[in-house]
């Protein structure tokens, strides 16, 4: 069967990588074409853009960009009606790929599946409604999404685990590469996988880390999508290093990491590193304000979501500082007030989270429902 996937940004990329593998295992005609990104192409299949071309982020840049998004759009719209796939699979990435739902749905072409559901729990909460219409089956891979979808909204998903435990235990089941040149203890730095989170978050990182570079090698994770020579103007006299497309083998060596919200923030919790989530916002005190009144959730990472409770600090708007990030990265150092805490809370959240095999689940679901379909 034919499936074209659509995933805008690092992280959609892993995961479609391996739900691609997944779905290979299922059904080994399987061919593939996406929108997406470098791991997706080691897999195979027709790569029609690379995320690079999606990945913006914030209203400016959405702005600036605005032709080149909407270019995309159309082009992947007719790409599908040429192509003719047995199911369009989507990849997290709500702004873009709601609306490729809608033109799939519209006209009539295949089923379509969510898999990494929008968070439209925590903000715009209004687009159930072009879920409900467009959407065929959502895979969740949170486990409070089903009481807000199901309980709360009456549309049936499959949770199906979190793609995140089994990339990480398979990491550290095969993998045995480490960074090199690290000859002390190592922080790291994950500020983003976008230029503009880069330019936000790293210089308070580096600024709130300085003080720490006799005792401990400082490592940046540079992001997939973003060349290297882009950190070159941020890291020029300090002393961190910046490692590419090494960020598995960066946590498994990491002490402590400074770590802005997303995906990343529970890949560092799976490798039971102590983590502070760090999120520069413009206008911090009128944003601090209005996420206390219009965000729908009390937390912005997926390891305080999951547990329901605050395991790891969460420096966001108003209170994001140098200062702030000093003082809490120290107290999760070794010795520190707040580190054996924190790692016990994470064993809560490994719990919740089980032995999960999403990958295979929703390849699962998805090709014995194509299946059955073809033989009504």
């Amino acid at each position: 069967m034919r499936y074209y996937l659509i995933a805008g940004e690092a992280s959609g990329d892993l995961h479609a990588s391996h739900l691609m593998l997944a779905l290979r295992k299922q059904d080994p005609q399987a061919e593939f074409r996406f929108f997406g990104g470098d791991l997706m192409t080691v897999v195979g299949g027709q790569r029609v853009r690379h995320y690079r071309e999606l990945a913006y982020m914030g209203f400016i840049p959405v702005l600036l960009h605005l032709p080149t998004i909407l270019r995309n759009m159309k082009m992947c719209k007719q790409d599908i009606s040429q192509w003719k796939p047995d199911a369009v699979i989507l990849i997290d990435y709500p702004g873009f790929n709601l609306k490729i739902a809608q033109y799939v749905k519209a006209h009539r072409i295949c089923p379509v599946y969510y898999y990494i559901s929008p968070k439209i729990w925590a903000w715009k909460e209004y687009r159930i409604k072009n879920i409900k219409r467009d959407v065929d089956e959502l895979f969740s891979i949170l486990p409070f999404e089903v009481d807000f979808f199901e309980c709360k909204h009456h549309y049936p998903i499959h949770y199906v685990g979190n793609p995140t435990v089994q990339e990480v235990r398979e990491f550290l089941e095969k993998d045995t590469q480490r960074c090199s040149h690290l000859n002390k203890p190592v922080i790291a730095l994950l500020a983003g996988s976008r230029q503009q989170e880069i330019k936000d978050n790293l210089p308070a990182m580096l600024s709130a880390t300085a003080h720490l570079t006799d005792q401990y090698n400082l490592v940046l994770a540079g992001a997939p999508s973003v060349d290297a020579s882009y950190y070159e103007p941020f890291l020029e006299g300090s002393a961190v290093q910046l490692v590419s497309n090494q960020t598995y083998q960066l946590l498994s060596q990491a002490t402590a990491a400074l770590v802005t919200s997303g995906t990343a923030t529970l890949e560092t919790c799976m490798f039971s590193v102590p983590q502070v989530v760090c999120y520069k916002t413009p206008l911090p005190l009128i944003t601090g304000f209005l996420k206390r009144r219009l965000l729908k959730v009390p937390y912005v990472s997926l390891v305080n979501l999951i547990a329901r409770r605050e395991v790891v600090p969460e420096l966001v708007a108003d209170s994001f500082s140098v200062d702030n990030i000093r003082r809490e990265l120290e107290s999760l150092l070794p010795g520190g007030s707040q580190r054996e805490r924190m790692l016990s809370d994470y064993e809560e959240v490994h719990r919740l989270l089980g032995e999960s095999h999403a990958a295979d689940e929703a390849a699962s679901i998805m090709v014995n429902q194509l299946k059955y379909q073809k033989t009504l």
